[in-house]
């Protein structure tokens, strides 16, 4: 496609102004943006800007508090209001696992930027004595889990994992799990594919370009999720394996129980299409959204989508009203899946979020704007909770199951590497007093069991227990059970050791 071509084919969606430095370009750069055009439907795209930004001002003056109702009883399951349930709904995750009909997707799009490094955000080390990355934490939990299910049902089993790469992060991530040999997982298990982009657009519809022959782009969203699983084959390959189960969850929550079966047990007794994972909001004004019924339809409603009056509001037990917050962790069965890939998808609204989108001006300067100059599209992989004809919330303790990943350690901070380390050694510490273990000084005495964080200001035991000695605390009385360990004790297939400043 010559230059007279691609100006017609720019000028007929209104976007002409991206040649405006076509003169200037090198061979390879004039290659490379007329590759990236080509791959463009200009014209869908200018439509998904559109209908952005007309949803955009309309939901801006209407909050949806009218509208609004908290999660009935009958679809609600909870590890400590249902605690004698838990026990069969394990058993039966556990039953799907050995069948092979439970796959886990994994979002991992984003790269590591808040936390102030620019590879992908699975790679990062947070400080854990072992050292291991989230990647390596959450395929450790997958064998782990492989190894309970045939350990239970005498039978050979695999978890198939589906990983959604960004562009920025696709190379990288294969690369990293190429290099640590796939974690011990067989490479055949895993399947690598990559989430759409869209281009970033100033308020009048008008592409960006970030330098002069390059396009500003951005992912579309974990929402991308379900046009990429059609457009990359990646629903063929779960047909193809006899998946009936899929567990879909953000690489950022170091606690996340990766196909855990007793959310998979719960959503398959319950006969669900869809489920979603919850924590309990405790706090009015934390900035989480909730999954509720709006119009008699599930979705998630942010945090400023409704009044304070509204979500101060409490039941009678005393609990906010609308208090199961979203932490991105979902169950889908196959066929459900399949029919929003195939049918609902296309019926998706984008979402704007509004950005300071470093540009080129007229001149080929380079300007960083210091106010949001622009906008970035954007789906969310709850948007199809709308369709769900079964859909039910499985409510378990933050303190055992979210510890989410988002910014650089700082004093105080929230959601840094020093609060997921410390969620994880509490959760191991606590595992080790249920199994009948205990934790000395270095005077020989007991130190009181503190069972969770209290505001985080509490420095937790150092305790680390490899996924591989245990999934959820199963298995570790003969290890532990009427023993005293001096912290920093570290748990993993070698054995137990006892870590002292001056070493091993």
């Amino acid at each position: 496609m010559d230059k007279s071509d691609l100006l017609q084919l720019l000028s007929e969606a209104g976007q002409d102004h991206l040649l405006q430095f076509w003169d200037e370009l090198s061979l390879e750069e004039r290659a490379a943006l007329t590759f990236d055009l080509q791959g463009m439907d200009l014209k869908e795209i200018n439509g998904f800007f559109e209908t952005a930004m007309k949803m955009s001002c309309g939901s801006k003056q209407e909050k949806m508090d009218a509208r609004m109702k908290p999660v009935p009883a009958e679809v609600l399951g909870s590890v400590t209001r249902d605690r004698g349930s838990v026990k069969g709904w394990e058993e039966a995750g556990l039953h799907c696992v050995s069948q092979n009909k439970v796959a886990v997707l994994l979002l991992a799009g984003g790269q590591g930027t808040r936390l102030g490094v620019s590879y992908p955000k699975g790679m990062y080390d947070i400080g854990l004595p072992s050292h291991k990355t989230l990647f390596q934490i959450q395929a450790e939990r997958i064998l782990k889990l492989q190894h309970l299910a045939e350990q239970k049902h005498k039978v050979k089993c695999c978890i198939p994992w589906y990983i959604m790469t960004s562009g920025r992060t696709m190379d990288s991530t294969k690369d990293f799990f190429s290099r640590h040999n796939y974690f011990g997982l067989d490479k055949k298990d895993i399947v690598f594919f990559q989430q759409g982009m869209l281009p970033a657009m100033d308020y009048n519809g008008k592409i960006i370009l970030e330098s002069k022959g390059k396009l500003a782009m951005a992912p579309d969203g974990n929402g991308g999720l379900y046009r990429a699983l059609g457009c990359q084959g990646i629903m063929d390959d779960m047909q193809k394996k006899g998946i009936e189960f899929i567990h879909v969850y953000c690489v950022d929550n170091i606690l996340v129980k990766v196909a855990d079966p007793s959310f998979i047990g719960f959503c398959v007794q319950k006969g669900a299409d869809c489920g979603a994972k919850v924590v309990e909001k405790t706090n009015p004004t934390e900035a989480v959204g909730v999954v509720c019924q709006v119009d008699g339809r599930y979705q998630v409603v942010e945090y400023s989508e409704i009044t304070l009056a509204t979500a101060e509001k409490r039941s009678t037990d005393g609990r906010l009203m609308f208090n199961a917050g979203n932490v991105a962790n979902h169950f889908f069965s196959f066929a459900f899946l399949k029919d929003v890939v195939e049918k609902y998808e296309p019926k998706l609204q984008h979402h704007v979020a509004q950005k300071k989108i470093p540009y080129v001006d007229t001149q080929g300067n380079l300007i960083k704007p210091d106010k949001p100059n622009g906008i970035k599209m954007e789906k969310f992989v709850f948007d199809i909770f709308q369709f769900a004809k079964t859909f039910v919330v499985f409510e378990v303790l933050r303190e055992d199951e979210f510890s989410p990943l988002k910014n650089a350690d700082r004093q105080d901070g929230k959601d840094t590497p020093t609060t997921a380390r410390h969620a994880l050694m509490s959760l191991h510490h606590r595992w080790v007093l249920n199994a009948g273990g205990h934790f000395i000084d270095e005077n020989g005495r007991r130190i009181p069991a503190i069972p969770s964080l209290k505001d985080g200001t509490d420095l937790p035991i150092k305790c680390e227990i490899s996924p591989m000695v245990s999934y959820f605390g199963e298995g570790l009385e003969e290890l532990v059970k009427g023993k005293e360990f001096l912290p920093t004790l570290v748990m993993d297939e070698q054995g137990v050791q006892q870590m002292v400043k001056n070493g091993v």
